[in-house]
């Protein structure tokens, strides 16, 4: 079966397609959604940064037209990654997901970071490119450590002041370099609660709305330790039993997933299936 969403370099010359605006406030969103007709999209009133051809959408081309600012269009308004994450369309948030990367990072390297000079963008290849330095930049990602620590009947829950009042998820934190994800997890957990781990095991991965970030999700067994919070990080950590759970993550999130496998696993219930 063939896909419904795959990533492309497209030529922004050729006419058609469709089209979705990104600017400041989230996405461009009417009735029907955050798709336009390309041509009709461009031309709208919009301050226009840059346009990239992101890919093929049930065999259509879709087009980014990434904005300095936000504008007013009648029947339409603006709505944030985060929203369409939590709707039911997920192959629509990939292409959203999608979209908000290379529009940050198209954003962001707009001038080489080595000699100050414009950039462009690279025909039939996603990169920014500055003639003066012979330098090429390419869409980075940031991997991240996702990780559910669990004791028998018990997982390790925290929140942070930033979550939806009462609910707790797992630890996470970026990876630095020169670091492992192993490392990167043992790190994180130490900073933020203060305990060890052990048979560390990766469980799956899920891009996040957040610029450039990977999340890799593991799950791990507590080594040791009894729980601090980390100040100003970590507003509250516990041990909760598998049958008496608080409030949790988005369902389509990998960190709720991670808490809902091993749950499933622990009580002999079906497994559920990592969005992807």
């Amino acid at each position: 079966m063939t896909p419904r969403w795959i990533t492309a370099v497209l030529d922004t010359d050729l006419p058609g397609g469709w089209a979705v605006a990104r600017g400041p406030d989230g996405f461009l969103i009417d009735g029907n959604g955050p798709l336009f007709p390309r041509e009709w999209l461009k031309r709208q009133d919009l301050s226009v940064l840059a346009e990239h051809g992101i890919g093929h959408l049930d065999g259509e081309p879709v087009y980014l037209l990434e904005l300095d600012r936000a504008a007013h269009i009648e029947g339409c308004h603006w709505q944030g990654l985060r929203a369409f994450m939590l709707g039911d369309d997920h192959t629509l948030y990939k292409v959203l997901g999608y979209a908000a990367q290379i529009g940050t990072w198209a954003r962001e390297h707009r001038f080489c970071g080595s000699c100050g000079q414009g950039m462009t963008q690279v025909p039939r290849e996603r990169a920014m490119y500055c003639a003066s330095c012979d330098l090429r930049n390419y869409p980075r990602i940031s991997p991240s450590m996702i990780v559910l620590i669990t004791r028998g009947d018990e997982v390790l829950l925290a929140r942070s002041p930033r979550f939806v009042p009462g609910v707790y998820s797992t630890l996470a934190g970026f990876a630095e370099p020169g670091e492992s994800a192993e490392d990167c997890l043992i790190r994180e957990v130490r900073e933020e609660v203060q305990v060890e781990v052990s048979n560390i095991q990766y469980v799956g991965s899920q891009c996040w709305p957040f610029p450039h970030s990977m999340m890799l999700g593991f799950h791990a067994e507590y080594a040791g330790g009894e729980i601090v919070p980390q100040a100003d990080e970590i507003e509250d950590a516990q041990w909760f039993n598998v049958h008496h759970l608080p409030p949790l993550p988005a369902s389509r999130s990998i960190a709720r997933y991670l808490i809902d496998l091993y749950v499933a696993r622990r009580l002999g219930h079906a497994e559920p299936v990592l969005p992807g």
